[in-house]
Parts: structure tokens; sequence; C-alpha cells
């Protein structure tokens, strides 16, 4: 096998200058605009350094050079590109492993393998001894799992002295890399790599979005204007995600159709989650036009060839943390200047480029400089979680790069606490296990894996999605009293979570030509009719009979007279006031939980949960947003003392009762709670029975029944569940 570095490549002219530096010292910092090539030659200067399984003497039990990516996709490509370059099949010198997919032969030497892949073997190869190289790609991303390996490794360095690491990094934050691997020769080496670079022309194209002009119009005129006077090249478009590319696809594509010369542009689709087949396309030499729309993989992790143009929307999909309503939600978000500009330069490659932005440049300048790291926008529930699963030990005194602060990690365990998932000791509990296996927001997994023992997962995937992004119903300013009377069908009397239900059957329905929901007026009407009301709030009768479905009975839709075109469909919905991009998100989360679901094998019922049923899941994920109504005001008493109010937009069509639940705490002009169902007092003991503090009073001797007879109290973070429960003190 022969190993050669490419002239053209910055990173090969510093190759001697890597190689002296790796023999001297135990981690390096390779620093480098993304196209400097360190990400495929790294790999090959630790072969020619006579590091991995090629390189072993004989007798010795080889090890590898591990090199791991952030993203799957760039795993797969960026092996099949080394294993190219040194004329060896995938697999048998350079392969990849990824969560779905494993190309690696016994004696391979390279493994290329996401960095989630890498951390999961921390628990079989504690020290990692398996590897005698190991390659942090892009650690700028900076996601939790980088975090996490960076602060790993650092801890088992001493105890593998032989052991090399090279972390490398586009050319922000360096020095913070270096520092955190300070040993005692002082902080660890950092080598820069120029990008070969061309210059770039920025200009900026800012657009009001209007009822017929978005940000596909936008992208289309874009294109327009770099390839006018038959100018060539191919575009680089960055979009938030995958739904997003989709669009801009299509109508690209009708776009196009109508010029004579552009008619055959190609236009490729580029994201995480694409065939094998597909991602290949990108790769692939070709001759005509070609417009590739992507998601931020584009941004760093794969070098799309012969880009001449980029065009920015300037946004992404990131998840946050919301310490209000404590749940993670996956938000498009402007994005950092670092990240702006990492997208700029993809197109400076071959020669000058121009990168059209779709925002101007005073939004540009009012942006945050870098992008901030996953682990201080994560739920540290989340994270604490992950950690007690890997093993990496206590939350506090791990080496982070940057630590998240006191309040974030006590406000982590309180919500394991309130869950179930730690014990007194800050252990996991049989529960916490479980939900570290559920790549989900910990307050959602633990709904439905209460839904999964209640059968109620049907419905509380719908709700716990919704609960996950935006409301999709739509209240502009303008029109205000036209939407609540549009949205006033979808009320119910006890539950806003059951008022999702109606939503969302609708919706479905109302794609098959009528819509399925009599009006708020009709629906009172019937209501009348059959007295007594179904909506109580059911509670199991003493003679066995079950308890009312989780929703009042609905009327079935009318006969379908034709299935709506898109067009229809999405008139229809404007019509009721609902959002056509936040039922879009709404969809794509409920598909993702749904997934995690049939991973597990887990069975959604198909018999209609009870209300009990449904509230009683929900209830395990929100048991620190109880409220117990004041018998004089209008507000409820909540957990710790707080005080809170029902918000005024709630939808439902009466006042919710005594005990309720919330899916979150908004603090505006005063506290209020959003997502309120009416609950049983009762149904607090059983799901939150590990939470109760319970208080004996006024024990005394009772003639009739010859004991000792005690009054009990429990509270629930101080709200009074119930008072004189009378139990037998002896026994206690």
């Amino acid at each position: 096998m022969r190993i050669t570095f490419p002239e053209s490549l910055p990173v090969s002219g510093k190759r001697d200058e890597i190689m002296e530096a790796i023999t001297k010292h135990q981690v390096i910092i390779v620093c480098g605009e993304t196209g400097s090539g360190k990400t495929t030659q790294l790999p090959k200067i630790a072969l020619a350094l006579g590091r991995g399984k090629c390189n072993a003497k004989p007798g010795q039990k080889g090890q590898l050079i591990g090199h791991t990516q952030p993203r799957r996709i760039a795993a797969s490509s960026v092996a099949k590109r080394i294993a190219e370059e040194l004329n060896t099949p995938l697999g048998d010198v350079v392969g990849f492993k990824v969560r779905f997919q494993d190309r690696l032969s016994r004696d391979a030497s390279v493994k290329l393998m996401t960095d989630g892949i890498l951390l999961a073997e921390t628990q079989t190869d504690p020290l990692l001894k398996a590897y005698d190289t190991i390659i942090i790609d892009e650690a700028h991303e900076r996601s939790l799992n980088i975090d996490f390996l960076l602060g790993y490794i650092r801890q088992i360095l001493p105890r593998r002295p032989d052991l090399k690491v090279i972390v490398t990094s586009a050319t922000i934050d360096a020095d913070r890399f270096a520092k955190h691997f300070e040993s005692a020769k002082g902080p660890a080496p950092v080598i820069m790599v120029s990008g070969r670079t061309f210059p770039v022309e920025q200009r900026y194209r800012p657009f009001e979005e209007s009822r017929d002009y978005g940000l596909n119009e936008a992208i289309a005129d874009g294109v327009d204007e770099l390839w006018q006077g038959n100018a060539a090249g191919d575009i680089l478009v960055f979009l938030p995600g995958e739904r997003e590319i989709r669009e801009a696809a299509d109508h690209l594509r009708k776009h196009l159709s109508h010029q004579p010369v552009m008619r055959n542009a190609e236009v490729l689709p580029l994201f995480a989650r694409l065939s094998q087949a597909e991602q290949d396309r990108i790769f692939d030499g070709h001759t005509g036009r070609r417009i590739v729309l992507a998601t931020n993989v584009a941004e760093t992790s794969l070098t799309v060839p012969g880009i001449r143009y980029v065009i920015d929307a300037g946004t992404a999909r990131v998840k946050r943390y919301s310490f209000r309503s404590k749940v993670e939600q996956l938000l498009v978000e402007p994005i950092s200047q670092a990240a702006a500009n990492q997208r700029a330069g993809r197109c400076g490659r071959v020669a000058n480029g121009i990168c059209i932005r779709l925002y101007d440049e005073a939004d540009f300048n009012s942006r945050p400089r870098f992008t901030d790291p996953e682990i201080l926008r994560s739920s540290l529930a989340g994270v604490i979680l992950r950690m007690k699963s890997l093993h990496l030990g206590d939350v506090t005194q791990f080496p982070f790069i940057e630590a998240p602060s006191g309040r974030a990690i006590a406000d982590g365990y309180q919500l394991l606490a309130e869950l179930g998932a730690v014990d007194d000791a800050n252990e996991l509990t049989p529960m916490g296990v479980e939900l570290s296996r559920l790549p989900l927001d910990p307050r959602v997994g633990r709904m439905i894996i209460e839904a999964r023992d209640r059968k109620a997962l049907d419905e509380v995937l719908i709700i716990a999605s919704a609960l996950s992004v935006q409301d999709v119903r739509d209240r502009p300013m303008e029109a205000q009293q036209q939407a609540d009377q549009a949205h006033a069908k979808f009320d119910d009397d006890k539950s806003e979570f059951s008022g999702y239900l109606k939503l969302w059957k609708w919706i479905n329905e109302a794609r098959g030509g009528a819509p399925s929901l009599p009006s708020a007026r009709a629906q009172k009407a019937m209501a009348a009719q059959k007295a007594p009301s179904q909506a109580y709030l059911p509670v199991e009768r003493r003679g066995g009979a079950p308890a009312a479905a989780a929703v009042a009975a609905i009327p079935a839709a009318p006969a379908a007279t034709h299935k709506l075109s898109n067009r229809q469909y999405e008139q229809l919905l404007r019509q009721n006031f609902i959002s056509i991009r936040r039922l879009r998100e709404w969809r794509d989360i409920h598909t993702q939980l749904l997934t995690v679901v049939t991973e597990h094998k887990w069975q959604i019922n198909t018999q209609p949960a009870s209300y009990e049923q449904l509230h009683l899941s929900m209830l395990a994920g929100l048991l620190g947003n109880v409220g117990c109504k004041s018998d004089e005001d209008d507000w409820y008493l909540g957990a710790r003392g707080i005080k809170f109010y029902k918000h005024p937009g709630a939808h439902l069509n009466k006042k919710p009762g005594r005990w309720i639940i919330a899916s979150e705490l908004v603090e505006t002009t005063r506290l209020f709670g959003r997502g309120i169902a009416a609950i049983e007092p009762q149904w607090l003991e059983q799901i939150g029975g590990h939470l109760l503090k319970k208080q004996l009073l006024d024990p005394h001797w009772e003639k009739k029944s010859a004991e000792v007879v005690a009054l009990e109290r429990a509270t629930l973070y101080g709200i009074v569940v119930y008072n004189n429960r009378r139990v037998n003190f002896g026994k206690v």
C-alpha cells in the first residue's frame, strides 16, 4: 500500500510539522478551514507514522486509528474517500461504523465513526485500548457528544501514555482546546493549516415575506441572479431542515422547467437521513448545471465538490432547553456569524465565489459571533441521565470545556427526582435507566413510558409532540375574533390535551374533503340533547363500568366527497387559522416519537384511551406543574408556594375545576399556566407517591375499634393533597 499526499491540499505541506508534533506530544490541535484536507489526510499521516493495525509488529495485536465525525453521512463519505486515495476496497484498510451500518474488516486500520459510537464503546472498553490514535474531527461543533469525549479522553490520558490524540477544528476557538489538554509541557500545540481560498463576494438580498412571496421564491430569484447571462457553476443552498429542502427542490424544479437553458439543471438534496445512493450522487462527477440544497451538514462536515455560488437562508434548526417550560424545543433560529462565514467560505474553493445572503448586513452584524455549545442549551436532566448511563461520573466533577452553571445542574437533578428517575442519593432508579435509553427529552420520555403501561400511547404521542412545538393555532392581531371562532370547535370542557386530540383528528380528516367536527354551537346543542353530558371527568363507577372515553363522542365526518388537493387543503387550514408551517413541525416530531416507540417494539393501543388513562400518563411528566384552586380568588396554588393563573387564551369552554395540571408555566404580566387539564387529587398518590410528604397528627385511642388512630396529611411540593385521613397508628 502506497501512501501519497495530494500536493494541492494545504495539509500536505504541513505534514512534516504535524508528524513531528505527534511524535513529541500526546495531544495536538490541528486548525484549518474546511477544505484544507485535514479530515482525509490526518489518518494517512498517522498510518505513515507507523500507527494502525497494518503497521503492527509480527505477533502483536495491532490497534486502530479511530476517527470521529459529528454526523453519519460524513463518517461514511470520508471513509470512502480515504479508501479511494489509498487504492484499497472500502472496509479493508479504511472502514466505517455508524448506527445502522458497519463496513469494517477484522484487519482494518482506520475506523471512521460518529462520536456517539466511540462514546458507547467506552462502556465496554473504558481505556479505549482498541485504539492507538484517536482523531476527534470538527470539534468546534461542540455537540454534547464531542464535549463528553473531550472530557473523557482527558481523564484517561495519564493511564494511556501510548495513546495519541488529534483534535481538529475550524479556525474558531483553537486556544480553548489547547488549554483543555494542558500538560506538564504547557498547552497542547496548535498547528494552523490555511484552507485554499479565493475571494468571495457577499451580496445581501433580504426579502419581505408575504402570501405570494416567501423563502422559495427568494431562492429562485437568487438562482436567476447567479446564472444570468449564461454564467455556469454549481450552487449550494443552505436551509434549516429536510422539509424545507424538499419544498424548495419542488419549487426550483418547476421554476427552472420554464427556462430553456436551465431546464436540465439537476436539483439534489443533501441531509443526514438520505439513502446511501442519494448521498453518493453529490460526489459523482457531472457535466451540466447543478443546485445542491443542504442543511448545515455541508457547512463543515462535508465538502461538496465544484461549488461556485452559495445562497444562505441564514437559519438552522437548533435544540434549546427552556428553563420556563422545562422541555427542550427544536426551533428554527438565525445562525451565528461564524456559521454564516463557514457557509460563505464553501464557494471560494475552486475560483472566485459569490454568496447571496437572504438577510441584510445589519441583521448579520447583530448576530452572536459563535454558535453556543449544545451543553449550554440542553436540559441538564437529559445530560445527567446520559452521563450516568455512560458511567461518566458526577456532572460537577467532570472536566467539561465549559461547565454548566450550578443552577442548571440543581434544576436538572430536581426534574429527575420529580420524574422518579433518581433516588435520594441521586443514583438512577429503574425508571431512570429506562429513560436514559430513550433519545428524548426526559419529561416527554416519562409521559411515553407511562402511556405504554396505561395503554394510551396513541394519544400521548400526539399530545407530547404538540407540546414540543409552538401551538399550530394562529391568532393574528387583525383577526383575533375570527380565529377564536374558528378554533372554538376544538375546545374541550375539561382538558386542553383532549382539545389537541380533537384538533389532530380534524386536521387528518379534513384532507378527505369534509371536515369532521361540527361548529362549537352545534356541539353544544348536541350535548344538551344528550343529557347527562359526556364530558364530565370520568371517575371509575363503583359497579365496575368503564370510564367514558377521553374525548366526548365526536360525530363521524359526513361522507367524504373527494380528497382535497394540496392547495385546497392549505386553503382550508388557512381559513381555520391553522399555521401550515407549525403543523408540519408537529407532524415531523410526531413521526420521530413514533419511530422511537417502534424501535422499542412497544404496542400502540387500538382502543381509545379513557380520560383517566390519558391524563395519568401526562401527569407522570408534569408533577411539578400541579395546581389547586384557591377558595377566594382566581389563582391556583402551585408547587413550592407559587401562584399561577389560567392562561387567558386557554382553549377550554368551561372552568376546568379545582385540581389541574399545566403543560408549562409562562411568566408574562403574571405567572400563567398553559396547556391546562382537570385531574382528580387521588391520581397524585398513584403517580406522585414518591414525592408525597406525610405527617401524622393527633394520635388518639378509639374505644370502638380498640386501636390508636392518627390523622394523616399528605403534601406534594407543599400543596395539601389530603387531610385528616384516619390511619392505624400501631401499624406506622
